[in-house]
């Protein structure tokens, strides 16, 4: 059974940073894309960033790019996702998800598995 358990979110001071981890069993994370998504109270859930099956190839949306990072570490099936800067606007639940293949996509429907995610809430 696949199953991906995000941990990390809490609530910080705009401008602050936090480190959320996305622990993968049940599947090889090297066999697959990861990517981390984000969902605030009414609205859509958005795609933030994406990591190849190496970690050579990473995505960032444009409202992230330059202060968040993807990371991943394959033999402890971990996935990271570093923010730093945050922002109110940051404010959401993030959660992680893997899709087989070797691109990196934004769409949501791509992605077949999915973490509960972790609520990140950022204070002005």
């Amino acid at each position: 059974q696949v199953q991906l358990v995000e941990s990390g979110g809490g609530l910080v001071q705009a401008g602050g940073s936090l480190r959320l981890s996305c622990a993968a069993s049940g599947l090889s994370a090297s066999m697959y894309v990861m990517g981390w998504f984000r969902q605030a109270p009414g609205k859509e859930r958005e795609f933030v960033t994406g990591i190849s099956r190496t970690g050579h190839i990473t995505y960032y949306a444009d409202s992230v790019k330059g202060r968040f990072t993807i990371s991943r570490d394959n033999a402890k099936n971990m996935v990271y996702l570093q923010m730093n800067s945050l922002k109110p606007e940051d404010t959401a639940v993030y959660h992680c998800a893997a899709r087989p293949g070797s691109s990196v996509v934004s769409g949501a429907g791509a992605y077949d598995y999915w973490g509960q995610g972790t609520q990140v809430t950022v204070s002005s």
